[in-house]
């Protein structure tokens, strides 16, 4: 099966690519040169060439997701499985090669390999935090003016199925992924409804999750996550989302999975989009464990996500 090394971009379709833009330039992001009057890319500061694709489109939803691989070797291997396309090169900014496939919903998953890495963008330091025991900032103040963020990566994307197993053993099938956590109903020993999948890069540090697959009664994305520098950048983008007027979903708080301080909004077409920092990292050891509580005991503190937030 083929190695994912990294979750490279989502994309979407809207009818206005202009209120998208300016959206997602307050949360964070930076339009990359290719971009047009048909198609809106958007990068963070790290090395992927963009993370965030939008097309315009007569409607709005969300498209599917893109997953960098290792080597040529496992385009070849995932071109050869059934419903994939042939190898071909990819008409997106930055070139490099794809593989298109389709979940059984329907999402489209792309694996992309030789893409052409971006010059990262210089960003601040994150700061150092005094705790009762480590003093780590000495003489120096912590000093964040409240305006927008600089998203980093893509670190994860949680998907809706209408069936969860099925939709797991698409993927396993494909990618090498580990799973990380497990949702149960609430209350219940059983079945898995919901799994957290992880990168397996052996000894290497991974996040938590690289993505959620959710059994649910309707197929969709519940969100998009994207990695910030620290909880100052979180809060101080958060008082500067709200004062331009933007659509706060849930947050500020701690996951319980996962252990991201979170903060989620909604973009101008609806669909929630999430910074996070100081989420867990673990290497292929990690072994899972089973959550079956509500939605509101996934935070640990702050704002608590309403029952109905997974479903």
């Amino acid at each position: 099966m083929a190695t994912a090394i990294d979750a490279a971009q989502v994309t979407y379709e809207v009818p206005d690519l202009g209120v998208m833009e300016k959206f997602l330039t307050a949360f964070g992001m930076t339009r990359v040169d290719g971009s047009d009057d048909t198609t809106l890319y958007m990068r963070g500061t790290g090395t992927q060439h963009h993370i965030h694709v939008t097309r315009r489109a007569d409607r709005q939803r969300f498209v599917g997701a893109s997953i960098e691989v290792a080597t040529r070797a496992d385009l070849d291997e995932l071109a050869g499985k059934p419903g994939s396309s042939p190898v071909r090169a990819s008409t997106e900014p930055g070139g490099g090669y794809e593989v298109v496939m389709h979940m059984p919903d329907g999402f489209e998953i792309r694996a992309i390999w030789g893409r052409a890495k971006a010059e990262p963008i210089a960003d601040r330091e994150p700061f150092e935090f005094n705790n009762i025991r480590d003093k780590n900032r000495v003489g120096s103040a912590v000093r964040q003016q409240v305006a927008p963020c600089t998203i980093a990566r893509l670190g994860h994307f949680v998907l809706h199925v209408t069936n969860h197993d099925e939709s797991m053993a698409w993927l396993e099938e494909r990618f090498n992924f580990l799973h990380s956590d497990y949702f149960l109903p609430p209350g219940q020993d059983g079945p898995i409804v919901g799994t957290f999948i992880r990168l397996d890069l052996g000894d290497q540090l991974v996040d938590h999750h690289f993505m959620l697959v959710l059994q649910s009664d309707w197929v969709g994305v519940h969100h998009s996550s994207f990695e910030v520098t620290d909880l100052d950048a979180v809060m101080s983008s958060h008082d500067y989302l709200l004062a331009q007027g933007y659509q706060l979903d849930v947050g500020v708080g701690r996951h319980l999975l996962g252990s991201q301080i979170f903060d989620y909004w909604k973009d101008p077409f609806g669909f929630r989009i999430e910074h996070y920092t100081d989420g867990d990292v673990v290497d292929a050891t990690h072994c899972p464990s089973k959550f079956n509580g509500t939605a509101s005991d996934t935070t640990q503190w702050g704002n608590r996500p309403p029952l109905e937030f997974f479903q």
